[in-house]
């Protein structure tokens, strides 16, 4: 049996800084801040609660006080389900692959309305603690690890094997995140707003050449949902919806940084993900209008754009810099802000991506709204490009 799938509804928390710490007198509860964004996306969707019969969890950080989270949250939701209710974990492609389990439930007949939610809170821990935690759960305990060897050292390996096959320039990098600052400043569920120059970023303080503090994601904590249903009904409901037209995936065998020689720039498990992805729709990468990347670092959005066949190999850095992938532009990437900008709580990401793309393929953007806006591509990732997962999706007015 299978289905068309739809995203119907959505709702999430300006990324930021919400953790409590564990000594304060007053303390911010997951439980209460997924329970109020379940309500505004259901009330967006137009569902009833009890069309809900699946919801399909991101796996909370290990910070997270409520263990169980989600049959916790079932419980202060007093929902009753026959589809699916649990939680999925995959690092960084943890919220694509909860997106994708939701449409899956929908697909086999399991659920008419399914959630894909979320929460990621990590900004009262300390960085040494966090990454430390990162470092073991990334990375090769009997080499990476205990080298120090971080997922932003791999990315800017890429940018200087990048920098040295193309020739592009640390302007043309430190241009990825000016755009973005500028689309986030449109956003107010993005983390930072206030518009940077491009002086600014390459005058910041490095963090691995040749990557600046603009050019890496800052530590921040969120929230999402998202309503997916069954295309019929979505049609009963009357009012605009984005079809899931493509589904992509590909692992390419290896854990983070193969240990066989390589192209390690080619992002191959992306573009492969993506053929798949366009097959299935029956697209091309000149279809698409929008892109929402998940994307750690500037480098890592041309990578993926070049993967995605969005722009030519070896331009994403001068496409970028040349104002090609900004709001305007031929093919506006990361609208929402990037996880430069908008933020990383990186087991939600993902889902931030697809809410964004629900915003642009319904036409809600506001003053980021891509004009005609009819076919969207968002990512997800697993470490230095071992694995995607990719959906390309369509708006249906």
């Amino acid at each position: 049996m299978s289905r068309n799938v739809a995203i119907i509804g959505a709702s999430a928390i300006p990324v930021g800084r919400h953790q409590t710490a564990d000594d304060a007198a007053l303390q911010t509860l997951e439980h209460e801040i997924m329970t109020r964004l379940v309500v505004e996306a259901v009330r967006d969707a137009g569902v009833d609660k009890q069309d809900i019969q699946s919801l399909v969890f991101t796996l909370p950080r290990p910070y997270t006080r409520q263990k169980y989270f989600h049959t916790f949250l079932m419980g202060q939701l007093r929902l009753s389900c026959r589809g699916n209710v649990m939680e999925v974990m995959g690092n960084g492609m943890t919220a694509a692959l909860a997106f994708d389990q939701a449409c899956n439930d929908i697909m086999l007949g399991r659920s008419n309305v399914s959630l894909a939610l979320g929460i990621n809170m990590e900004s009262a821990v300390s960085a040494a603690e966090h990454m430390m935690s990162s470092m073991r759960t990334t990375g090769d305990v009997d080499f990476h690890t205990s080298a120090g060897f971080t997922p932003i050292a791999w990315y800017a390996m890429d940018a200087m094997r990048y920098m040295h096959e193309h020739g592009a320039t640390r302007e043309q990098l430190g241009s990825v995140a000016v755009k973005n600052r500028h689309h986030a400043s449109l956003n107010p569920l993005a983390q930072y707003r206030k518009p940077i120059t491009l002086e600014e970023v390459v005058g910041q303080r490095p963090i691995v050449e040749p990557l600046g503090l603009y050019d890496v994601p800052p530590r921040g904590d969120g929230a999402a949902c998202l309503v997916l249903a069954s295309e019929d009904v979505a049609k009963e409901l009357g009012r605009p919806y984005v079809l899931v037209r493509g589904r992509g995936f590909c692992h390419d065998g290896t854990h983070q940084i193969s240990d066989v020689p390589n192209d390690m720039i080619a992002f191959t498990s992306a573009r492969q993900a993506a053929a798949t992805a366009y097959e299935q729709a029956g697209l091309s990468p000149a279809d698409i209008d929008v892109a929402e990347l998940y994307a750690p670092c500037t480098i890592v959005e041309v990578l993926v754009s070049e993967a995605l066949g969005l722009v030519p190999r070896g331009q994403g850095a001068r496409a970028a810099f040349e104002g090609e992938t900004r709001l305007g532009g031929r093919i506006p990437i990361s609208t929402s802000g990037g996880l430069t900008s908008r933020g990383h709580p990186a087991y939600v990401t993902s889902l931030y991506n697809y809410v964004e793309l629900a915003e642009q393929l319904r036409g809600r953007a506001g003053e980021r709204q891509v004009a005609n806006a009819r076919f969207g591509i968002a990512t997800g990732e697993l470490g230095n490009y071992n694995a995607a997962l990719i959906h390309v999706l369509e708006a249906k007015p």
